[in-house]
């Protein structure tokens, strides 16, 4: 029998992915932490870990090097989840010699499965209630009524999950809502620290939980919120009323979620055409990055008035606008937009050093929806476009 070691706190998590693979006929063990992961690997001597990088105690990129200083484990296929956003975690553990990383906001317990067999073969038992297959290393296409079943008991497994997920959402809501009502009244930088580790914890459990389930939407969404916390907890001079206040709204955005977010049929990450305006190429571009990170589909322009004739021909589900540009500044390009039918409430992002409240009042006075000032940072562009391209696209139509 083939043995696999998960290492991840999320005990939700690591529990569903522990009864799929042992349904399947692998023994499985899970460890909380890094460090007892380390210790049971030793004993346990598995043929895979699988293993989450934001653990406490010890960091996910930290277990990695410490498997591989080890003859017996140098080896060992390591299969790491992570953040979608935090790409330099993510280099940093291949760096340190992961076998594989995957994505837990969007990963499901079937593709963990199907990738476990790819890399270390079939558990090396029948499991119980399954039909046996002769010869264990060779791949075998089952009859179609055992087909049938398999389906069947994976759709069955999937449905339970998402109804016990959605079922937690109001007590999870409240929790965060909660949390996020701690880091409004902390007083001073340790104690706002503190409850922003709080809040990332909760946002990362969330994060997993959404991903097992297939509610893809919401995990997308949790999965940014919690890189952004991440952020300003690594560095708390990003820690401003813009930051603080892109939080309280992701947060309060997630309840909007777990109303319109939740049926199956809307799952897939819509399509969208956002149009970014900025006549300074090194901020256009870094509002692009921003926006590329969440896979979100750009136009990119830096003339107001070339914007205007896009704006006039196409439909967008987004639009990024600079303040100061020559020969039209965006707010009256904001003013002008707003006459067109087809952009009555296409939302707006004013991106602009200018920060001061009458400049916040001004874009708000053009029809803008939203205000980000220079220097921002990437992954708090990203949440606020991901706001507001969802909530466009999960609104009932009136």
């Amino acid at each position: 029998m083939k043995k696999i070691l998960i290492i991840e706190d999320n005990q939700i998590v690591a529990n569903v992915y522990r009864n799929k693979l042992a349904v399947e006929g692998y023994q499985v063990e899970i460890a909380l932490d890094g460090e007892t992961g380390l210790k049971m690997m030793r004993t346990f001597k598995p043929d895979m870990i699988v293993l989450d990088l934001m653990l406490p105690k010890m960091t996910g990129v930290e277990v990695i090097k410490q498997i591989r200083s080890e003859d017996d484990f140098a080896k060992l296929p390591v299969i790491v989840f992570s953040n979608t956003y935090l790409t330099n975690l993510i280099q940093e553990a291949w760096k340190a010699g992961a076998t594989k990383c995957l994505s837990k906001a969007s990963c499901s317990p079937k593709e963990v499965l199907d990738l476990v067999r790819h890399t270390i073969g079939d558990s090396g038992t029948v499991p119980t209630g399954r039909p046996a297959i002769e010869g264990t290393h060779e791949k075998k296409i089952l009859p179609a009524p055992a087909l049938a079943n398999t389906l069947e008991a994976d759709t069955a497994f999937q449905v339970n999950l998402q109804k016990s997920f959605t079922e937690s959402l109001p007590a999870t809501l409240a929790t965060l809502r909660s949390g996020l009502q701690g880091l409004v009244k902390a007083d001073g930088e340790v104690m706002q620290l503190k409850q922003i580790y709080e809040l990332h914890r909760r946002i990362h459990a969330l994060t997993g939980n959404a991903g097992v389930a297939g509610l893809h939407i919401i995990a997308k969404m949790a999965d940014s919120i919690e890189a952004l916390l991440k952020e300003l907890y690594e560095k708390p001079k990003n820690i401003n009323p813009s930051t603080l206040r892109t939080v309280a709204n992701a947060i309060d955005f997630l309840g909007f979620l777990f109303e319109r977010g939740i049926a199956p049929d809307r799952q897939e990450i819509p399509a969208v055409n956002i149009l970014v305006v900025d006549d300074e190429a090194i901020s256009r571009r870094a509002v692009v990055y921003a926006l590329d990170k969440a896979q979100l589909h750009t136009t990119n322009v830096e003339d107001p008035n070339e914007a205007l004739k896009l704006l006039t021909d196409n439909n967008y589900d987004l639009v990024f606008l600079d303040v100061d540009m020559p020969g039209m500044t965006g707010y009256e390009l904001c003013s002008k937009l707003r006459a067109m039918p087809q952009h009555k409430k296409t939302p707006v992002v004013f991106v602009t050093a200018l920060s001061g409240f009458e400049n916040r009042t001004s874009s708000m006075m053009a029809g803008g929806n939203d205000f980000i000032a220079k220097p921002f940072l990437f992954i708090e562009l990203t949440v606020k476009a991901l706001m507001h391209v969802l909530r466009g696209k999960l609104q009932p139509v009136k």
